[in-house]
């Protein structure tokens, strides 16, 4: 089976709670549409949360956010096959597995294209506070061409999408915080979304980031809950 839910930002409570509860086996799979917290820290505080999430009985495959690091600048990360394309895999931690962006990969069937990344509105009190921020949490020029390639090859079809943040037309402003200024947040990815949506045959697309719960046309935006997975 695979399950799929929103940001966790390091809580892995409700994951903890769904195996105790389900049972499931390492064949089974739990998709984290970004944000999840192994990466955020760095060194041991990282490490003991991975130690303890590797225990659980379940495969973790996370899409990048925008409070974390890219496993491809962690030394412990490798890339391995999975899924009919590859992943950010380390050997101490072998059911904890991050998607690379624009890689498809078979699940249960399904063609399914990983976008991850978006733009920190925290970002300055963030850096204020001196905490961690990444200059390189949305996608690059160079990965949107990639994911434009790929789709080309593909004719412009896939069965789902995986994104941490929404094509612009399905922003959630019903939740935007008061105090943040919005003609001041980059949203430069949220329009490159809107012209891949516009031009591509998808059958679903999941999307976190937003920290809120909400189904609209295709699109299924999640948080807290755990959700079954399907095109």
């Amino acid at each position: 089976m695979i399950y799929i839910t929103g940001d966790t930002h390091g809580d892995f409570s409700r994951i903890e709670r769904f195996c105790e509860q389900f049972q499931p086996s390492r064949d089974d799979m739990m998709i984290i549409l970004g944000d999840a917290g192994f990466n955020y820290y760095g060194g041991e505080r990282d490490g003991r949360v991975k130690q303890r999430m590797s225990e659980m009985p379940i495969t973790i495959f996370s899409i990048h956010g925008n409070h974390e690091m890219r496993p491809g600048k962690i030394p412990s990360y490798h890339l391995s096959q999975w899924h009919g394309g590859v992943v950010y895999a380390e050997d101490t931690y072998p059911n904890l597995l991050f998607a690379v962006d624009g890689e498809v990969y078979d699940l249960d069937g399904h063609q399914t294209i990983v976008i991850g990344g978006a733009y920190s509105v925290d970002k300055f009190y963030r850096l204020a506070c001196g905490w961690h921020w990444w200059p390189d949490e949305q996608p690059s020029p160079e990965m949107k061409k990639r994911i434009e390639n790929v789709l080309d090859c593909r004719e412009w079809k896939v069965d789902v999408v995986l994104s941490h943040t929404t094509p612009l037309k399905y922003e959630p402003v019903e939740v935007f915080l008061p105090q943040i200024d919005q003609s001041q947040v980059d949203k430069s990815t949220e329009t490159w979304l809107d012209r891949i949506e516009d031009r591509l045959s998808y059958k679903h697309w999941y999307a976190g980031h937003f920290h809120t719960e909400k189904e609209v046309d295709r699109l299924t935006l999640l948080f807290e809950s755990i959700r079954e997975f399907k095109a």
